[in-house]
């Protein structure tokens, strides 16, 4: 008995009742719920009324026939496994019922083991459907827009410019620190484009030799170099049809540049060691943590292939620049780990918080992540505390503690290290927009310059690279 399929639904539909309701009783036996109909009418409004895994149905049907059905079903519902059945059957009709979309063909008088095999195959092909579905979905909520954590100003702009290029087929350029998000930007304008159903290609090229990138790339005939034994199709004949992503470009060698310049402009290139042109439909997305303009100053590359590339940019600022976001990252992080480690951790102590957002950040949201999943790991209670943190984060948590010994002085000094730490972070959080910090504190912009110039807060920090 199909115990695994318990809760599958199979439509059964044909205009001989004994038929019907012997296959009927025979697919319930198995273990699967059953619906059954003795016409295309009574099939249509069965199918109307609920969803069916699998479809059975005989050719000849009163008022209509069974390629209509499948017609119908595969339109209306694509994940349903249609089986055709007749009494008659001919190669003609088989392969016809085929190329319509039916998944297998059985004639009269069917052989219940004959009947049993065919409907486990098609149960598990529905299943392979189901679960391609379902992977489509967690797709689409990783990499869609919305995946993309932030509410700073500089993170709405990112966003308005992926939704703005992900349509058009147009080169972008990342430009912004390792550890950033420049690698998931590139997957949410792939997901988000028409090409979605293409392959994602996503190459290092930092982390390649640079003797192998062009082959990596392009790929290599047999006998091309040493090592060259068969041969192999590179990453832009991986992704066609796609995208390809090439993380630090700026690691290409004068020589590969000049083949990105023609691949970026004719979508053409040659396998090492071939003379046969291959062509390819590629959307290229690339990236690099150093500026390229100052690259191609320094004559580290290219310029015709700089201003190829650089068409649409998108700037990703550092996290230290966007103070603001780090409690939205720390929380989506924390709910992450928690349900892939199974830990039952509510959330962070506000001291922690304030630690989090004090620390400069050279690893960017890429530390962040890690800092929380070991915050995760060796966390006790049911909030993180700064004692879950790595030193050199505990060595940026504030020093007062709400147990801490009284010590008697004016209220209005003892408000100062609060207000100066509120200050100092909103200022960070805007950039040190003096218009919006003030906005957003309820305060005029010369209070808050009086403020600032009280704490030394009247100089900006220098930028972080």
């Amino acid at each position: 008995m199909a115990t695994s399929e318990s809760t599958s639904r199979i439509l059964v539909v044909d205009d001989d009742r004994i038929i019907l309701e012997s296959l009927a009783e025979f697919l319930r036996l198995e273990g699967y719920q059953v619906e059954a109909a003795p016409g295309f009418h009574a099939a249509v409004q069965m199918l109307d009324r609920q969803s069916v895994d699998l479809v059975i149905s005989d050719v000849n049907l009163p008022g209509g026939s069974g390629f209509e059905l499948l017609h119908l079903v595969r339109k209306r519902a694509p994940e349903t496994v249609v089986i055709m059945i007749t009494g008659y059957g001919t190669i003609e009709s088989a392969v016809e019922a085929i190329k319509m979309g039916a998944y297998d063909y059985l004639t009269k008088p069917i052989v219940d083991d004959e009947l049993k095999l065919c409907v486990e195959r098609a149960m598990a092909q529905q299943a392979i459907l189901r679960e391609n579905r379902l992977l489509k979905q967690r797709l689409d909520l990783r990499y869609g827009l919305d995946s993309i954590i932030g509410h700073d100003y500089r993170m709405l702009k990112v966003f308005d410019l992926v939704e703005a290029v992900s349509r058009s087929k147009v080169t972008v350029l990342l430009q912004g620190p390792s550890g950033t998000g420049k690698s998931l930007i590139a997957r949410v304008i792939h997901q988000q484009s028409d090409r979605r159903q293409g392959p994602f290609v996503e190459v290092s090229c930092g982390a390649v030799p640079e003797t192998l990138l062009e082959s990596e790339l392009f790929g290599h005939v047999r006998g091309a170099f040493t090592g060259a034994v068969a041969n192999k199709h590179g990453k832009f004949k991986a992704a066609d049809g796609g995208t390809i992503f090439l993380d630090e470009v700026s690691a290409a060698s004068p020589a590969l540049q000049v083949k990105l310049l023609r691949v970026l402009q004719s979508q053409q290139f040659e396998p090492v060691g071939s003379n046969k042109t291959e062509s390819v439909d590629v959307r290229v997305i690339l990236a690099a943590n150093v500026d390229l303009e100052e690259e191609v100053q320094a004559g580290h590359f290219r310029e015709d292939l700089f201003y190829r590339i650089n068409v649409v940019t998108l700037q990703m600022p550092s996290l230290a620049e966007r103070v603001g976001d780090i409690p939205l990252l720390a929380k989506h992080f924390l709910e992450r780990n928690c349900a892939e480690m199974k830990r039952d951790v509510l959330g962070f102590e506000e001291e922690t918080i304030r630690a989090l957002q004090r620390y400069h950040w050279p690893g960017h949201v890429r530390e962040l992540e890690n800092v929380v999943a070991r915050a995760v790991v060796l966390c006790k209670g049911r909030y993180i505390t700064v004692d879950d943190l790595p030193e050199k984060l505990r060595a940026a948590a504030p020093t007062e503690r709400a147990d801490a010994p009284y010590q008697p002085m004016p209220l209005r000094q003892a408000l100062e290290q609060p207000e100066k730490r509120i200050l100092e972070a909103a200022l960070r959080a805007n950039n040190w927009n003096r218009q919006l910090t003030a906005e957003q504190l309820g305060i005029n912009r010369t209070t808050l310059y009086k403020k600032m110039k009280r704490y030394g807060l009247d100089v900006e920090p220098a930028r972080l690279s």
